[in-house]
């Protein structure tokens, strides 16, 4: 049991910061994982720049960034700004070339957390006001983003273990799952054999990895969100963002729950309507749960 959360603001002006919302709303489910919490947020750009983060050793944070300034170095990437935090060492780097074999050869030499021209993700063990204290999430105020509070069933309790995921090798696509992928292995070594690699075994990284090469083949989210109903086994409800939009899908048997309410500022989902309450508090809202086997998507305003 796991429970995920998204929210976009259609338009600026919001009182409610992205990294505001996404902390209650997690806090308001942390009862579904108490393990781990974590964020992908969508944020400023920069043309040209790439936003790299990583997790870097406890207790051996020199001599890690040192390593990882090395590769990015190598790899011909010219970085801007960096900082260290919690666990994560974040670079803002220029590079030319190909995305792809510049993000796999980066993780290679280290562990990556996300790589994007908006996108960051931020996630840890621990709720969502520890992982909040810990890298600052409230005071984001991008258009949107993503969250996931996990509990531990088939891995460790640490950070890499953590949602959201974002797709191996592309820029800017992250996703946050409840449920299971049971055609896993089959679609992977699919993938594999056109050339991506993957970085971890979970079932959301595929989920990832998957739409992202529907999007660089020109199909819209829309569309590959309705075809991974059919292609993705198991039971599942999950959230998946780009830089521009938002967007989830429904296995057919729906066992796992998602709730939604709509206005014309914002669209949020989640697990829970207590999340959504956290929004609003004190309003009755208007929510719908969207039936087996549906999928949509939504474009912020420019």
């Amino acid at each position: 049991m796991c429970g995920i959360a998204g929210i976009m603001f259609k338009r600026p002006g919001s009182d409610l910061s992205t990294g505001q919302a996404l902390v209650d709303m997690l806090d308001g489910c942390q009862h579904r994982g108490p393990d781990s919490t974590g964020f992908a947020l969508y944020g400023e750009e920069h043309p040209g720049e790439l936003k790299l983060r990583f997790f870097v050793g406890e207790g051996d944070d020199a001599g890690s960034v040192a390593r990882i300034k090395a590769a990015l170095d190598a790899h011909g990437a010219e970085i801007v700004d960096d900082e260290l935090a919690g666990n994560n060492y974040r670079a803002v780097v220029r590079v030319k070339g190909d995305l792809r074999q510049f993000a796999y050869a980066i993780e290679r030499a280290a562990k990556v957390i996300s790589i994007g021209e908006s996108l960051e993700i931020l996630k840890d063990v621990g709720s969502a006001h520890d992982v909040d204290d810990r890298y600052h999430v409230a005071g984001h105020a991008g258009s949107h983003g993503l969250g996931h509070v996990r509990l531990a069933t088939e891995s460790d309790v640490k950070p890499e273990a953590a949602h959201p995921f974002w797709a191996t090798g592309f820029a800017d696509v992250a996703i946050v799952h409840n449920g299971q992928i049971t055609n896993y292995w089959k679609m992977r070594r699919r993938l594999e054999r056109r050339g991506f690699q993957f970085n971890t075994d979970n079932d959301s990284e595929l989920i990832a990895v998957y739409l992202a090469d529907k999007l660089t083949q020109g199909v819209a989210l829309k569309h590959a969100l309705e075809t991974s109903i059919d292609d993705l086994d198991g039971t599942f409800s999950f959230l998946v963002s780009t830089k521009d939009e938002i967007g989830y899908a429904k296995d057919r048997i729906a066992a796992k729950p998602m709730i939604m309410y709509e206005n014309d500022d914002l669209i949020a989902i989640a697990s829970e309507e207590v999340s959504l309450n956290r929004l609003f508090p004190g309003q009755a809202l208007d929510t719908r749960e969207p039936p087996p086997g549906s999928y949509d998507t939504w474009s912020r305003s420019t």
